[in-house]
């Protein structure tokens, strides 16, 4: 078994470093390696690019041994596949799985740092019918791996793609296709559940955008600033189409009682070109979605459902890949050209995001320790792990009265202080009445973690906030 080299041990601490200045909530991403393309450099050239962006996760289509080779000791996590047409052999014998294991995981393990195992991709779309052998394939390759002493080490899922839903909007309405629920979905969630695995799911807001232009604002698909779009079955505000096709997935998985079952986005993106048909495919557009995704999980939250659970997300692509079949956007999804040059300029490490001074979180993030502005004052003593919830005035007029509204109304929020007349009307702004109304509902709900959130129009402050002379009460 190969040992790791002194450059894998740097390459692994300056991950560790980055991971320790990024904020202890976020999340992390990687990016999708596919090869159908006859012009990609090297498998070892691709490796030194990896490096150079600072990118320590990718994800394959298979178990390239030229690849995987490439990859050992450089302190990459790595993704690897079963293809679906595998899928048949591998439910039938294990002795097919125990050969697989032998000859595509164990031999490179642990110099090629795998993290899990892709066990088909979007099976219940492919036109070979291989649902059926889906779950008792990924059962044999686990047992594969417990046999070889790594099944706690690396995961076993399978990704889905958004059509494994029957219904997806409102995120709260979400729920899966009723033929797949008993065939699949719940055994392979309670394989999830029992293995501490996790869904792998593909999300693409552009082919939501492209087919429904007229109905879905462009802002709201590419993370720019918008009105927002309120959940009417759960309350909460969406203030990004790549967070409410995230929780339609949650509200499924929920809707059959696996709340405690997590995700990986394992696949989404934004293409450079697309058809006529295809709208919204421009450089600007996936520079905008891809830069502000990357933004989203290195200093954001979780959803607006699952606020507790960090954003894993794999970006598709690596590469524009000139041999992939179907539709021009196919081909264009690449964050980089096959010489290795970048096809839009976009930050990729949080690092990145600070020398751009572009780290602000983004969207419904909580933050901690920030001071107030606008009109309030912070008291400047100690109070002990204390916390108030207050407005973030750059959220804008139209997110915070929304939120305002819903922190006083279904929210259950004490707003009677900051009626006109009472104790803390004055001083009359929205930024006073929404910190009040926020507090007083995040001191409702315990302080509970994303409770101070309102989709990114509140943070939370570690000493109290005065606006006049009205006091934030800590409890009720």
């Amino acid at each position: 078994m190969a040992s790791p080299s002194f450059s894998s041990f740097l390459s692994l601490f300056f991950t560790l470093l980055s991971l320790l200045s990024a904020p202890s909530n976020a999340g992390s991403f990687g990016i999708n390696y596919g090869r159908v393309a006859n012009d990609l450099p090297p498998p070892s050239k691709v490796v030194e690019l990896l490096k150079s962006q600072g990118l320590t996760r990718v994800k394959l289509y298979d178990t390239d041994a030229t690849v995987l080779t490439a990859l050992a000791n450089s302190g990459i996590s790595v993704v690897v596949a079963l293809p679906n047409e595998l899928l048949s052999a591998a439910a039938a014998d294990q002795s097919f799985t125990d050969a697989w294991v032998q000859a595509n995981i164990s031999c490179y393990y642990p110099a090629t740092l795998i993290e899990a195992i892709a066990v088909g991709n979007e099976v219940f779309v492919d036109p070979k019918n291989t649902t059926q052998f889906l779950v008792p394939a990924m059962k044999n390759v686990y047992a594969s791996l417990v046999k070889q002493n790594i099944g706690s080490a690396i995961k076993v899922s399978s990704p889905i793609a958004l059509s494994a839903l029957q219904s997806s909007y409102p995120s709260s309405a979400g729920s899966f296709k009723s033929e797949l629920i008993e065939p699949v979905i719940k055994p392979m969630l309670d394989f999830l559940r029992e293995t501490a695995s996790y869904m792998m799911a593909n999300a693409y807001p552009f082919f939501a955008y492209a087919a429904n232009a007229d109905k879905i604002s462009l802002d709201y698909a590419l993370f720019k600033e918008n009105p927002g779009v309120v959940d009417p079955g759960n309350g909460l505000t969406y203030y990004s189409l790549f967070d409410a096709e995230i929780d339609a997935v949650y509200a499924a998985m929920s809707a059959l009682q696996y709340d405690d079952v997590t995700m990986v986005v394992t696949e989404t993106g934004w293409p450079t070109k697309g058809d006529e048909d295809e709208v919204g495919a421009s450089e600007d557009n996936a520079a905008s979605y891809n830069g502000n995704l990357v933004r989203r999980v290195l200093t954001g939250s979780g959803t607006p459902l699952r606020p507790n659970d960090p954003l894993d997300v794999f970006i598709f692509a690596l590469f524009n890949e000139n041999q992939k079949p179907g539709p021009t956007s196919e081909r264009n999804y690449g964050l980089f050209f096959p010489n290795e040059q970048k096809v839009y300029d976009i930050p990729l490490t949080i690092g990145e995001l600070r020398d751009s001074g572009d780290s602000a979180p983004l969207l419904n993030v909580e933050r901690s320790q920030v001071p107030v502005t606008g009109g309030g004052r912070v008291e400047t003593a100690s109070f002990h792990g204390q916390t108030w919830c207050v407005a973030n005035e750059k959220a804008g007029e139209e997110r915070l009265t929304a939120a305002l509204d819903y922190a006083c109304g279904e929210g259950g929020a004490d707003c009677r202080p900051i009626q006109e007349g009472s104790t803390c009307y004055d001083p009359n702004t929205l930024e006073a009445h929404a910190s009040y109304a926020f507090n007083s509902y995040y001191q409702r709900k315990s302080r509970g973690s994303g409770t101070c959130d309102f989709g990114g129009a509140a943070f939370v402050v570690t000493q109290p906030p005065r606006y006049g002379n009205c006091v934030f009460p800590t409890r009720y």
